[in-house]
Parts: C-alpha cells; sequence; structure tokens
C-alpha cells in the first residue's frame, strides 16, 4: 500500500499526520514554507562550506604549519566526496525516507565541523572535511526531493526558485563571510558557526518536516555503487588536481579511466531500468530536465569561474585584505537574495526560459564589464555595478533553473532526479575551477591571466542563451508553451 504524502498548510493526503490534525502537533509541522526554511538553512549550510574555507588558507597553513599541498585537501577532500555520493545518496533517501538521510547528513555534517575547528594538524582537520563532505552528500539531494513532494504544482516554482537561489547566495557571499570571520574571530570559527545553524536545523526538521515515503520495499543497487562512486571520485580527482600535477601522463589515464568506468556504469543501468537504477533513464525522455540539468553544470562553472579571479584581482592586484575583498564582492549575493524569490514566482506565471535567459544575459554583461574594469589602476568601488548585474543575473538564473528541471518530474523520481541534478552541478564546478586555474597560469602576466579565466564564463554563458534561444520542435518561438518548458 502507497504511503506518499503531499502536505499543503495544516492538510494531509496518505497516512502521515501533519499541521494541526493531531493534538499537541506544533502548529508548523508539515507548513510548505517551514519545511522549505528548514531544508533552504541546511544546504546553504553545506555549500557554503565549498567556498567559505578558500579565504581561510593562509591562517590556516600559519596555525598548523601545514604546507599549501596538505591545506588544499581541505578543500579537496570535502568535494570530492560531495560529489561523489549525491547519486547514492539520493537512492538511499528513496530507501530510509528522505527525512532521515537528511537529518542523518546534519548531524554528520555538525560534528564533523565540531572536528574541523579543534583539529589540531592538517591530517586531523583534511580526515574531518572528508566526514563533512559526507554528510553534505546525504543532505544536500534530499532537499529538492522533499520540497517536490511537499509542494503543491502550482507553488512548486516559487519554492524550487528560493532553493535553488540558496546555491549561488551561498557561493558568492562565501568570500565576504569568510572574509569577516577570518579576520574577527580567526579561521576555526568558520567550522564553528556550522555548529548553532546544524542543531537549529536539527530540531526543526523533527518538528516541521514530515516523513513522506513510499510503502513499497527498495533494493539497493551495490554495483552501480561501487562504479558511479569510483567513476565520480577518479574524474573529481583528476579535474581538481590535474592543473596541481601539470597534467602528466597519470592525471589523463586516471581521466580516461573514470570515464570509462562511468560508461560501464551506464550501460549496467541500462540492463536494471526494470530493477530500481540508481538513475532512471525515464528522468531523460522529459527535454526541460535534460536541457536544464545540462545548464546547471554550465552555470556552475561559470558561477566559480567569476568569483575566484575576481577574489584574485581585488587581493592581489589591488593589495585588498580578506576582509575588506569579501565586502567589495558583497553588492552580487546580496541582489542574488533579493531577487531570487521573485524570479521564481515569476517563472510560475511565464514560464522560466524568459527568466533564465534574462538572467543569462544580465550575469554576462555584469562580467564582461568587471573584465574590463579589471585593470591596475581600478578601484573597487568599479566594480559594484557590475557586480549588482551579475547578482541579478544569478538570482534570475538559479531560481528557474530547478523549476523547469523538476517540471516534469514525478514525485516518485524525484529524489533520482534531484541527486543527478546536483551530481552535474557539482562537476560543472568542480569543471569550472580545474579550467580556472588552467588559464590563469596561460597569461602573459598574472592580470592576463585573470582577464582569460573571467572571459570563460562569458562564453559559457552565451553558449547556454544559444541554447535557450533554439526553439522547441513544434512550437514557434513566443509561444507560451514552448516558454513554460524547455
Amino acid at each position: 500500500m502507497t504511503r506518499m504524502t503531499r502536505t499543503t498548510g495544516t492538510t494531509t493526503t496518505g497516512t502521515t499526520t501533519t499541521g494541526t490534525t493531531t493534538t499537541g502537533t506544533p502548529k508548523l509541522r508539515g507548513n510548505p514554507w517551514a519545511v522549505l526554511a528548514t531544508l533552504s538553512l541546511g544546504f546553504f549550510m553545506t555549500l557554503l562550506d565549498m567556498t567559505i574555507v578558500n579565504i581561510a588558507i593562509p591562517d590556516v597553513m600559519r596555525s598548523l604549519h601545514a604546507g599549501l599541498d596538505q591545506v588544499m585537501w581541505m578543500v579537496s577532500g570535502y568535494t570530492l566526496v560531495l560529489a561523489a555520493l549525491l547519486v547514492t545518496s539520493a537512492r538511499l533517501g528513496d530507501m530510509k525516507g528522505q527525512r532521515t538521510l537528511f537529518a542523518a547528513g546534519t548531524a554528520l555534517f555538525t560534528l564533523a565541523s565540531a572536528a574541523c575547528g579543534l583539529a589540531a594538524g592538517p591530517t586531523t582537520l583534511i580526515a574531518a572535511r572528508v566526514v563533512q563532505g559526507l554528510g553534505a552528500a546525504l543532505l544536500t539531494p534530499q532537499t529538492m526531493a522533499l520540497i517536490v513532494a511537499t509542494f503543491p504544482a502550482a507553488r512548486r516554482g516559487t519554492a524550487l526558485g528560493i532553493w535553488g537561489s540558496v546555491a549561488g547566495v551561498a557561493t558568492l557571499s562565501g568570500p565576504t563571510l569568510g572574509g569577516l570571520i577570518v579576520s574577527t574571530v580567526g579561521w576555526r570559527w568558520v567550522f564553528f558557526v556550522n555548529i548553532p545553524v546544524g542543531l537549529l536545523v536539527l530540531v526543526l526538521t523533527f518538528r516541521w518536516v514530515p516523513d513522506l515515503r513510499t510503502g513499497r520495499a527498495h533494493r539497493l543497487d551495490l554495483p552501480g555503487v561501487l562504479l558511479s562512486g569510483t567513476a565520480l571520485t577518479g574524474l573529481t580527482f583528476a579535474l581538481m588536481e590535474g592543473d596541481r600535477y601539470s597534467w602528466n601522463p597519470g592525471i589523463w589515464t586516471l581521466a580516461a579511466c573514470s570515464l570509462a568506468l562511468g560508461a560501464l556504469f551506464l550501460r549496467h543501468q541500462a540492463r536494471r531500468q526494470d530493477a530500481e537504477p540508481l538513475i532512471p533513464f525515464a528522468l531523460f525522455t522529459d527535454r526541460g530536465f535534460t536541457v536544464m540539468t545540462t545548464l546547471m553544470g554550465a552555470i556552475g562553472a561559470a558561477l566559480i569561474g567569476a568569483v575566484l579571479p575576481l577574489s584574485l584581482f581585488l587581493q592581489q592586484q589591488l593589495g585588498l585584505s580578506a576582509i575588506h575583498a569579501g565586502l567589495a564582492l558583497a553588492p552580487s549575493p546580496l541582489v542574488s537574495l533579493l531577487v531570487s524569490p521573485y524570479a521564481g514566482r515569476l517563472s510560475d506565471r511565464i514560464g522560466g526560459r524568459r527568466v533564465l535567459l534574462a538572467g543569462l544575459l544580465s550575469f554576462a554583461t555584469g562580467l564582461t564589464a568587471a573584465l574590463l574594469l579589471a585593470n591596475p589602476g581600478a578601484h573597487a568601488l568599479t566594480l559594484t555595478l557590475p557586480l549588482m548585474l551579475m547578482g541579478l543575473g544569478t538570482g534570475c538564473m538559479i531560481a528557474p533553473l530547478s523549476t523547469e528541471a523538476m517540471r516534469g518530474v514525478p514525485p516518485h523520481l524525484a529524489g533520482a532526479a534531484s541527486g543527478v541534478n546536483n551530481t552535474v552541478r557539482q562537476l560543472g564546478s568542480v569543471l569550472g575551477a580545474a579550467a580556472t586555474a588552467a588559464l590563469m597560469t596561460v597569461g602573459s602576466s598574472p592580470l592576463a591571466g585573470l582577464h582569460l579565466a573571467m572571459a570563460l564564463p562569458v562564453v559559457l554563458l552565451a553558449v547556454a542563451a544559444g541554447v535557450l534561444l533554439v526553439p522547441r520542435r513544434g512550437h514557434a518561438p513566443g509561444n507560451k508553451a514552448e516558454t513554460a518548458s524547455c
């Protein structure tokens, strides 16, 4: 007997009780907006940890007497585990319940954050960061699946828009918050700050988030888990470490073997489509999901490829401190935070395609202006307007991406869709970081390298806009049906 529920305010369907239907149950239990706030807070915490620690690297090196290679694994270890396990943890959410996995991931992430802050040496810090990545991987794909199950279709676009905007705001605000924390209370508080947030998320999860499950028994595809995990780990490692090892034959061999394992994984999945695969191929029959998930990878690469060169330009070329560089970048996440909820609501009304296209053009325009203004005689304030345009673009991009990707996905495939979606986004970010690092070493001077790196996101966004401008077969450009879905 199926027991999947969808909550709407204080009413429910199925057998899970929400709202105020049971005496003593908190009034906000099952309320869609309370659920969204809880999930978004946990999601923000894990994404912020991808970028906030970068600005603490010099302080960590001095404090722990560590080399750069050791401390860089503080960043890489987290990203590696997160990227490799998203698909598997999405499937585990279907098996054990998304709320259960979300709570377990939050608890693990919080405990690991405490261990990071207390680390006495680089080895301990790296190990704790790996555990943090595991916690993030467990909770991340559950967020989108729970939102799809909780919100009715008419309000799902706005909800996914707010949720999706968290990714952009977390990515862009990392340098600002990191610089502020490191400059005031020290690098350890970059991790300690997660503890009260994680505990709050845990409390709210059990008070507000309903336990939505199907009554069917599920089995985990262990060969698929091993193949996908090994392939994603190898590929992510090659992309992250390629520049450090000068793209030697070993790195290229690892990348090739990882791609071969990925092909074996897809072949294995093709044979299991009738037996609960990790990736149901039915997802890709929805053109909107396929196109938007691909664009999410490209935009993830573009966001990373824009933030890193700008941060380095402010610190290396203009001589700003970490905190002042972070504050100089603050207009972008602030504008994005303000715009994102409205962009999600607008996507519900006119379709996400137009909103997304406007976001791509705004971000590309702002970044192009920043590139032209990035010269030795520049002042940080001259970048304010370009950064605001980039923030406007981020708010208009991320919100409809998630909305349109999940618009046609049935609820029973939401967990798998979330795993694929987040994996592609994560791999896009890793690829963007690798390409940015490589381009910054190619230029004839450090400034020329920064310019080359900043040009890459502009090209990616232009290609993405071109994809959106190609009309769907059978629909005329501007047709509302086309606009509502890619």
